[in-house]
């Protein structure tokens, strides 16, 4: 049996979420499945990231992962759903030792994912669709100064691997990505701190940082045909980052 993973048109007649698709790695996904034929709908946070959207998607919307009522009626207004990927998220460094600047962090990260999966679990189910959760390296790792960000992705890997299990009888698939270092805004910071940046160039065996269309490749496969019997996993896309 032949089985296409990244052939024109794969995902034409499908349609997928992006939340968190207008920049960064949401951004490259949105395309990258639209170059494929898919209907891409795109979330940002503010109207500003919405407005900045150009080409590729057939809508972009605002909305607060916080909210639980925005979000149902976003997922309402699909007219149908194959793929979500979840990959609002915020950092804020060096305040994450506050707790109520963590608290908003694990909200937006951990239980704003949460609360995408639930509201398009009936939409996945008629569709036999796809999650794509956004983990991190520090899923697996701490982070000093971002105990709020780390605790949040290490959050979103469990979830995972219990949405896999309690998804898998609606013939839903649950999988997370964990991207090592990206050249995104979120890590400009770092990006531009030579040292900082050195270092993660020092630990990384491909010697660079990703571009953000590196996640989008692992985040198609993971939605194809060629990953049907994967479900539960955390894929880390890191260079080798991890292998150390």
């Amino acid at each position: 049996m032949k089985t296409a993973t990244f052939s024109e048109g794969l995902f034409t007649g499908r349609h997928a979420l992006v939340v968190g698709g207008t920049s960064g790695i949401g951004a490259a996904i949105a395309q990258a499945f639209a170059d494929l034929g898919a209907s891409v709908a795109v979330t940002g946070a503010t109207a500003a990231e919405v407005e900045a959207v150009r080409g590729g998607c057939a809508s972009a919307s605002v909305l607060d992962v916080r909210d639980d009522d925005a979000v149902r009626a976003l997922v309402d207004r699909l007219p149908s759903l194959d793929f979500l990927v979840n990959c609002a998220g915020i950092i804020r460094r060096g305040a994450e030792l506050d707790p109520a600047v963590f608290a908003d962090v694990i909200d937006v990260n951990l239980s704003g994912t949460m609360r995408c999966c639930a509201a398009a679990r009936e939409k996945l189910r008629a569709s036999q669709g796809v999650i794509v959760n956004t983990a991190s390296m520090l899923s697996f790792q701490g982070g000093g100064g971002i105990p709020g960000y780390s605790a949040s992705k290490g959050g979103v890997m469990q979830l995972t691997k219990s949405l896999a299990i309690a998804y898998a009888a609606d013939g839903v698939r649950v999988n997370a990505i964990a991207p090592g270092w990206v050249r995104t805004a979120l890590t400009q910071p770092l990006q531009d701190d030579a040292a900082r940046s050195a270092a993660v160039l020092a630990r990384t065996p491909l010697g660079r940082w990703a571009d953000p269309a590196d996640i989008a490749g692992a985040v198609l496969f993971l939605c194809s045909p060629a990953a049907r019997f994967i479900t539960g996993i955390v894929l880390p896309i890191d260079g080798g980052y991890q292998a150390y």
